[in-house]
């Protein structure tokens, strides 16, 4: 069994050098364990701490991207090299790499396809957070929880770990972040995802990369949700608003009948009529839009079946990602 650590980096020189330097070298039930860091277009002298370190395989590139993109670039050159089962961590030190074990021992066992840390199962491990990340955080689990149908207690965390299975059936497009995105790509597609406790110390002083404006970073994490949501399951997500629509301008519409048929007028609702045709049509386009959103939507299922086993045969030649 081969592991690889995926670090995707930006910026990081002060820190990177601790990360790597405690990753664990030997695991029960690992043969082989491997770090990557990923340079997502680093200003600083991350690379140049990475070559020197000299015990990681580095994969750079000249422009910020963000770590979504960074993140796919890792598992890509992860499946290429082999791996039985990627975990990815932040370059910043502030999860504890011992917890790797914890992560992937579901994976060994074979009960789940991922896991991913949640720094608010254990008491002892809960982070001191302001109050809007804290809000925010509530916000993300309650709404990826409903969307899934499992319950988390943690979405936000990039401590995380995949079987080569998951890694296989992942499609991501997300730029931004990609921690929401692959729960519900993944638990879509019938994947086990469980969680696990991990610890997190947060050092004084620094500043999130991903989240250097809350608002920011909430509306670009909605964003991609809906667009998930949208892909994933077009016939609610446009079939419920159009529904809606439809029995809003029929309710007008039948209530104004009742009133014409008990007193023989509209009057004075004679614009409701409008209204309420407005609405039935609306609603019946977009209801519309969601049938044929569904057929394309399982083409989408059978393309994505068909790019699993085509993945499947290329990293199993372990071609060098470029």
């Amino acid at each position: 069994m081969k592991l690889v650590i995926i670090i995707p980096a930006y910026n990081e020189k002060e820190h990177i050098l601790d990360t790597l330097t405690t990753l664990p070298s030997q695991i029960g039930g690992i043969d082989e364990i491997e770090a990557l860091v990923v340079d997502d277009g680093s200003t600083d002298d991350t690379v140049g701490v990475v070559l020197g370190y000299g015990k990681t395989k580095l994969v750079s590139y000249e422009r910020n991207r963000g770590v979504g993109y960074a993140f796919r670039i890792g598992i890509n050159a992860a499946l290429a090299s082999g791996a039985d089962i990627i975990v990815s961590i932040d370059a910043d030190g502030q999860f504890d790499s011992n917890d790797i074990e914890k992560l992937i021992k579901p994976i060994l066992k074979g009960n789940a396809n991922m896991v991913t840390g949640s720094r608010f199962l254990a008491k002892e491990h809960i982070p001191n957070f302001s109050f809007m990340k804290r809000l925010g955080n509530k916000i993300f689990v309650k709404i990826v929880s409903i969307v899934t149908h499992v319950k988390f207690s943690d979405t936000q965390c990039g401590f995380r770990a995949y079987s080569r299975e998951a890694a296989l059936r992942m499609n991501l497009f997300g730029n931004f972040t990609y921690t929401q995105e692959v729960l519900i790509d993944l638990i879509s597609k019938g994947m086990v995802v469980t969680e696990v406790p991990v610890a997190i110390t947060y050092k004084k002083q620094r500043k999130s990369r991903i989240v250097k404006n809350p608002v920011h970073y909430g509306l670009n994490s909605l964003l991609i949700i809906l667009r998930t949501m949208r892909d994933i399951t077009p016939l609610k997500f446009f079939g419920l608003p159009g529904l809606a629509l439809l029995l809003f301008g029929g309710f007008i519409n039948l209530s104004l009948f009742v009133r014409w048929i008990y007193k023989g007028v509209v009057s004075p609702y004679n614009t409701l009529v409008i209204v309420g045709v407005v609405f039935i049509v609306i609603g019946s386009l977009i209801m519309l839009l969601a049938m044929i959103s569904d057929m394309v939507g399982r083409q989408k299922r059978i393309q994505e079946e068909v790019l699993y086993y085509i993945k499947s045969d290329y990293f199993k030649n372990n071609k060098k990602i470029k």
